[in-house]
């Protein structure tokens, strides 16, 4: 596969030059934005069994990670705080991390079956306060540490992105099976994946029931 090669002639390198390619943004798209979790962003965070995460280190390097869990597992603690518990993952702390370095953190929360999100920007710290982590517990095991992020601004976001992507529409579904299994695209892409069927299908069984046993 042959890379493009971009004409510099075309970059847009400039806020400027930016905005000459677009209309003005309406003055609602502007007002929205609001710098505390009102009544309706409140509901919605509640509702909502899952959020993506996106942070920075200190030399910009991004990231963005997934959280999911039954709805309400983000608290609200107050119409500027958050708490978001930290569950079991794979222990590269690419977030937490980040966090610790640039606090500034994005946050997008999503509801099966809506199509219209919810946006939050704020900073983040960490606490492994026992008190607040024991209201988070699942199964009666209880997270290591909450993100606790502090909010400065929050707005909805439109339906057109989940609307083009027809993302809940079953009849838009994907077939898992047309691609390999998580841990032989892995090791199709580091070590190298077994070539025998049965080895490969025991790794995928294994990484099943790791994943119930260290779901929480």
């Amino acid at each position: 596969m042959t890379g493009l090669q971009l004409n510099p002639d075309f970059a847009i390198a400039d806020e400027e030059s930016l905005r000459r390619l677009f209309d003005p943004t309406h003055s609602l798209a502007i007002l929205k934005s609001q710098d505390s979790l009102g009544e309706h962003a409140q509901e919605f965070i509640r509702r909502s069994p899952f959020l993506c995460i996106g942070t920075q280190n200190l030399e910009g390097k991004a990231d963005v990670s997934p959280r999911g869990d039954p709805p309400g597992f983000v608290k609200v603690l107050d119409e500027r705080t958050l708490a978001i518990p930290d569950r079991p993952g794979n222990n590269r702390l690419d977030t937490l991390s980040n966090i610790i370095a640039n606090p500034s953190v994005g946050l997008l929360f999503v509801i099966p079956g809506f199509d219209d999100t919810l946006r939050v920007n704020g900073r983040a710290t960490l606490t492994n306060d026992p008190q607040l982590l024991k209201g988070m517990s699942i199964t009666d095991r209880v997270p290591k540490l909450a993100i606790i992020v502090r909010v400065s601004e929050v707005f909805m976001h439109c339906a057109k992105a989940f609307r083009r992507s027809r993302l809940w529409s079953p009849d838009h579904f994907q077939d898992r099976t047309e691609m390999p299994s998580l841990i032989k695209i892995i090791l199709d892409e580091t070590t190298g994946a077994p070539r025998d069927r049965d080895e490969m299908q025991k790794m995928d069984e294994e990484l099943e029931q790791d994943y119930r046993r260290t779901l929480y």
